[in-house]
């Protein structure tokens, strides 16, 4: 990304670069791997995955991103206010006094609970719909525990209800589920939850419903391949549309990016425990080959400008707590940003910041919002000069996963983590 200033009306020298080139490069990608007999719901959620919902989702439905997913109704009436025509999904379900604002926004509500039914049935009656006039889309827990009906007693009650009331307002249009170690996806573990999901759409077709979409997998699905014969076959048996859920891959990073996923243990212990990528990242064979996986590009650049300087002299100390201490004479920079923007605290005393090109330590705890660096190695930075916290400067970079493994989590949290009022830029 360009490292030129940016013209906007934000006052305070912290902000995202959202590149929409990266994005719609990355949904390309994506598209390619998916053609010509699988549909793509482009996800959304979580402000596109702190990216910018507003910015992205409008981007996607120019580049042809038929569907969009969100979390919940809240987050796909702020995307239908920018994308008038596209298929909005909301993948979490739905609450109380929340169906009234599905109709009206034209949303698609994932469903597994009977009073998702009856909130959705007494709005859409009261709007005098038609019967199947409503779609909605039936999740199946098939291992993963967390929503979705499992397949016996709360599948065969939805069912029964369905088959009760021919004039129902509720078109049953897809099925979908989640698979728990989505990475892993040539395990035993996830063909066994394949399985389980034929299984439950083979009792939805006995019960006389015929769903047009079933849904499963991400971007991991479509960059290695594996399980999607199995899928392909399951929806050609049901004269359904295949689709998949992407969306870590539109946003640049993949679950093999940043090195082996043992390499990414090693660094952090956590991932391990919470059975986060347990497969070395090329147990997979990649789908077009390596460049299926090194062609995605990061969207997100978080940057900041020097806004202070001073020199402190051996021994003295530099933030809450002192825990950093000065081995000699030392020039200190000062950042407007802290972990009130999403920049995590365990990134104290730790991570770097390129400025000029080099990387430049964190220096003591990072602050609500502010940040300090020892630019002592860098003596030409001076105020104003822009400080890369996430993305390029130079010949260098900062990714996701390199925050990541510092912080022993996922790319997922660290994106998710840019807080509102960081304001999101849209360049090229």
């Amino acid at each position: 990304m360009n490292n030129r200033n940016v013209s906007s009306p934000f006052t305070r020298p912290v902000w995202a670069e959202i590149s929409r080139a990266r994005l719609l490069h990355n949904f390309s990608m994506l598209q390619q791997l998916a053609s010509p007999d699988i549909r793509l719901a482009a996800v959304v959620k979580a402000n596109a995955y702190g990216h910018g919902a507003t910015l992205c989702a409008p981007w996607l439905a120019a580049a042809g991103a038929e569907w969009l997913g969100v979390t919940s109704v809240e987050e796909g009436v702020a995307v239908r206010a920018v994308c008038a025509t596209q298929r909005i999904l909301v993948m979490s379900g739905l609450w109380q006094g929340e169906a009234e604002a599905v109709l009206e926004h034209c949303l698609t509500p994932v469903v597994w609970e009977p009073f998702h039914l009856d909130l959705l049935a007494r709005a859409a009656r009261q709007a005098k719909l038609p019967p199947q006039a409503l779609p909605v889309h039936l999740e199946i827990d098939t291992g993963m525990s967390r929503q979705g009906a499992a397949h016996g007693g709360l599948l065969e009650e939805l069912l029964r209800r369905l088959r009760e009331e021919p004039d129902s307002p509720l078109l049953i249009e897809g099925v979908l589920t989640h698979f728990h170690s989505p990475d892993e996806l040539d395990s035993p573990v996830t063909a066994a939850q394949i399985a389980a999901f034929a299984t439950a759409v083979d009792t939805i077709a006995a019960a006389g419903l015929a769903p047009a979409l079933l849904h499963a997998g991400n971007s991991t699905s479509l960059l290695t391949g594996h399980g999607l014969d199995a899928l392909r076959a399951l929806a050609a048996r049901h004269h359904a549309q295949l689709m998949l859920r992407p969306g870590l891959a539109l946003y640049g990073y993949t679950p093999q990016a940043g090195g082996s996923v043992s390499e990414r243990e090693e660094q952090s212990p956590r991932l391990k425990a919470e059975g986060y990528g347990l497969q070395p990242a090329h147990s997979h064979s990649l789908r077009g080959g390596a460049s299926a996986l090194e062609g995605f590009q990061p969207v997100l650049s978080l940057k900041s400008r020097i806004v202070s300087l001073r020199t402190i002299a051996a021994g003295a100390t530099a933030g809450y707590n002192g825990t950093f201490r000065a081995a000699r004479s030392t020039r200190l920079a000062l950042l407007p940003i802290g972990y009130a923007d999403g920049l995590s605290r365990l990134l104290s005393g730790r991570g770097h910041v390129l400025v000029r090109g080099h990387r430049a330590p964190i220096a003591g705890r990072i602050s609500m919002d502010q940040t300090i660096l020892d630019v002592s190695g860098i003596p030409e930075a001076a105020i104003g000069d822009e400080a890369v916290l996430l993305g390029e400067q130079g010949n260098d970079r900062i990714t996701a996963e390199d925050l990541a493994a510092l912080c022993q989590t996922i790319p997922w949290e660290i994106l998710t983590s840019i807080a509102a009022r960081v304001p999101r830029v849209a360049v090229d």
